[in-house]
């Protein structure tokens, strides 16, 4: 267990493969040491999670051997997220994830563990709290990453239950890529240090541009704007998941590879889907506002609002998802005849003209192949690797993004290299196990 003596930055660079942590990340590595609870205010994208994750890390190692972090973030997807970045630091800590959709049992038995890592959504929590399960453990570090979704979107009172146990002895790093104007009263502390590399005019630096329509042609428009941008990543904002359905619908009549993201889906077709939107097998994603914060989607060249959200820092969100740390992105206002600019928009957007012909993108040439074992069968990437390359016959370099969940794999690879994957592993087993593989779909 690695107590007492901390891992120092070098060694997480080169565990994690990196350079260099950025400005934003260096300062607050540098302001955790104190105990004054620590705000970080930084856009989407721009490492957040590393910057809080390596001093919390450092505290466990020099608290006492029975210590406990508790992070608490606003969405299941996130919390995976957080876990896989956990793991990429290699340290002897335990980790246990909590959110709704996965096994309460198997969460109770992990906490009688005592794991020096929680991870979890403020529902879940909230039920272990009522439940006992958190009172065994030694909690001297909270996180709340993305807290201004966690306390405004109804999780007052889940996060008031959670807040109860805990008492006032605990350090504080809170996280988000928009302020906050008040802290709950159910916090303990009122004062707290800033770190903040937000600027008050990042959104209006990205190339808006307004594309006019009619309301009874705008989905018609939407799809004609998506087809002009090929296979070039883009996500299309919607408000409401009806609207996400609705495109979704019309697109694959026309024969438009895409994935869909909403928080009325299961959570493992939420998980698929975002997975074939990273691994590059779909360039295309609709989806709500769930995609909007935190989770790890690769930087994206279009950002389209098929509906503006009310809100200014909803806006800032979405755009956060392109034009990441100095990147190149675009963002495009798909506007009707009777709907009007928010006052956070300026109304003096250059027009976006559409291109006269119109052609269905290319389908991607990599294909996501499914995998019936996971994390509980102890299948790790290079066993993937050597079970496509040994009796696969594949290349290493055909092999994309490799994305393991408790019971599922799924792995980017050529598509014209599929049926001969499959033949030439029909019948093998994989580590010792037999698997079933096809395509997701």
């Amino acid at each position: 267990m690695e107590t007492n003596k901390q891992t120092s930055k070098e060694t997480f660079l080169n565990r994690l493969s990196l350079d260099s942590f950025n400005k934003m990340q260096l300062e607050f590595m540098e302001k955790a040491n104190a105990n004054t609870p620590l705000m970080l205010l930084a856009p989407t994208g721009s490492g957040k999670t590393l910057a809080f994750l390596i001093p919390m890390v450092q505290h466990l190692q020099s608290a006492i051997s029975d210590s406990t972090a508790l992070i608490i973030i606003p969405s299941r997807e996130l919390a995976i997220q957080i876990t896989e970045v956990f793991k990429s630091l290699k340290t002897d800590f335990h980790a246990c994830i909590c959110y709704g959709g996965h096994s309460m049992r198997t969460e109770e038995n992990r906490l009688i563990e005592k794991p020096q890592v929680v991870i979890g959504t403020p529902g879940r929590l909230s039920e272990h709290a009522q439940k006992g399960n958190l009172k065994g453990l030694n909690i001297t570090m909270v996180i709340l990453d993305e807290f201004d979704k966690s306390l405004q979107f109804g999780f007052h009172e889940q996060l008031s239950v959670i807040f109860e146990g805990l008492g006032e002895e605990q350090k504080y790093f809170l996280t988000s890529a928009t302020a906050l104007e008040n802290i709950p009263e159910f916090l303990p502390f009122r004062t707290y240090e800033k770190v903040n590399f937000l600027k008050d005019d990042e959104v209006m630096t990205l190339l808006l541009q307004l594309v006019r329509t009619s309301s009874v042609e705008k989905i018609d428009t939407l799809m004609r704007l998506v087809a002009d941008f090929g296979q070039e990543s883009t996500l299309v904002f919607c408000n409401h998941r009806d609207a996400v359905d609705r495109i979704s619908l019309l697109l694959t009549d026309f024969g438009f590879e895409h994935a869909v993201l909403h928080g009325g889906m299961e959570q493992i077709d939420r998980e698929k889907n975002l997975i074939k939107f990273r691994s590059g097998t779909h360039s295309l994603l609709i989806a709500t506002d769930l995609a909007s914060r935190g989770l790890d989607i690769p930087e994206i060249k279009h950002i389209v609002h098929y509906q503006l959200p009310p809100k200014k820092d909803a806006f800032i969100h979405r755009n956060g998802r392109t034009a990441r740390m100095m990147a190149e992105g675009q963002s495009y206002l798909v506007l009707a005849n009777d709907e009007s600019l928010p006052d956070y928009v300026d109304s003096n957007l250059p027009e976006y003209e559409l291109r006269q012909d119109f052609k269905v993108p290319e389908p991607s040439n990599l294909t996501c192949v499914y995998i019936s074992v996971g994390k509980k069968n102890k299948i790790s990437k290079g066993d993937v690797v050597g079970f496509f390359t040994k009796k696969g016959a594949l290349k290493g370099s055909d092999i994309g993004k490799i994305s393991i969940l408790d019971n599922a794999t799924y792995v980017a690879i050529p598509t014209d290299k599929v049926d001969e994957l499959f033949a030439n592993t029909a019948g093998e087993k994989l580590k010792k196990l037999k698997v079933k593989m096809e395509v997701a779909n």
